[in-house]
């Protein structure tokens, strides 16, 4: 027995030490030695970051939050690698320990790293179930307006994210024959064009009739997609109480839009979601979580 109680004590020692989390732990908040693996996973991890960034901005023009926010960490990461590699571990932790509030900042910052991430991959598995509601489950009634929010014009041309939400809306707006199609969109920073005017071009290219459609092009946030299309379409005779609204957008984006619809008084709100694509994927979800939680506190929804 006491024989059994030694080995399951040791096997338990041996697991605790092979842990790569308890590692972690002890290497960024504890201040223990660093293994190798960690100043490794710091570096790669902070040169795909940027590289990540640099890609989007480069090829697609893109910009936002997102992308500003890995850009950040992954200068941190690589910084933080630089710093451990010239001075060495036991010199930086030296450093950090010689005043106590250096040393609690360095682990409240780590944790609550740790913890900000753990919230955001909640988030994450939230919003991917795109919350669409289906128009053939909706309240069809009355007029019907496609509603496609915009999502950046670099270059004045609908990125390729915005695209994917046109076509989506050349979809839908083929099975609703009779409906309105509105785009909304103000111009970017920098350039002269309008949002609204690029994605009206594009649904055009593809043959929509030009009846059909209606542009805003005014607002710079979602919040003002939903105002001022709502003040257009109900110059337009739009009845919020007994008119079909159908948002088309992407998945992580859904959920909020109709929120902010339903707060402008939309009652009849349908959506139609466009998948966004892979290589932008995680940096949109990422602004997504700053911009739901700051649509909270603002009261947008």
């Amino acid at each position: 027995m006491l024989a059994i109680c030694i080995n399951q004590r040791g096997w338990r020692l041996a697991m605790a030490k092979a842990n790569p989390l308890q590692t972690l732990w002890n290497a960024l908040v504890a201040g223990k030695v660093a293994p190798w693996w960690l100043h490794a996973l710091a570096a790669v991890g902070g040169v795909l970051l940027l590289a990540h960034a640099a890609y989007l901005i480069v090829a697609y023009a893109m910009f936002h939050f997102g992308i500003m926010l890995i850009t950040a960490m992954g200068l941190v990461f690589v910084g933080l690698w630089f710093w451990v590699r010239l001075k060495g571990w036991p010199a930086c932790h030296a450093w950090l320990r010689a005043r106590r509030v250096r040393w609690w900042l360095w682990r409240l910052g780590w944790s609550g790293f740790v913890l900000w991430l753990a919230s955001v991959a909640l988030f994450f598995a939230f919003i991917s179930h795109g919350h669409a509601v289906d128009i053939a489950k909706a309240d069809m009634g009355g007029k019907q307006v496609i509603l496609v929010l915009g999502g950046g014009a670099p270059r004045c041309q609908a990125s390729p994210a915005v695209q994917t939400r046109l076509d989506k809306g050349l979809e839908v707006a083929q099975r609703l024959p009779q409906a309105t199609v509105m785009v909304t969109g103000g111009k970017d920073l920098l350039r002269d064009c309008t949002e609204g005017q690029v994605m009206g071009d594009y649904l055009r290219a593809h043959q929509l009739a030009p009846q059909r459609i209606v542009q805003e092009e005014r607002s710079t946030s979602t919040f003002e997609n939903l105002v001022f299309s709502g003040e257009i379409l109900q110059q337009q005779g739009f009845d919020k109480a007994r008119d079909t609204l159908i948002i088309v957008t992407h998945e992580f984006h859904a959920l909020r839009a109709r929120h902010i619809a339903y707060k402008q008084g939309f009652q009849n709100v349908a959506s139609e979601n466009a998948v966004t694509p892979l290589y932008a994927r995680y940096t949109a979800w990422l602004r997504e979580y700053f911009t739901y939680i700051s649509g909270w506190l603002l009261n947008e929804f």
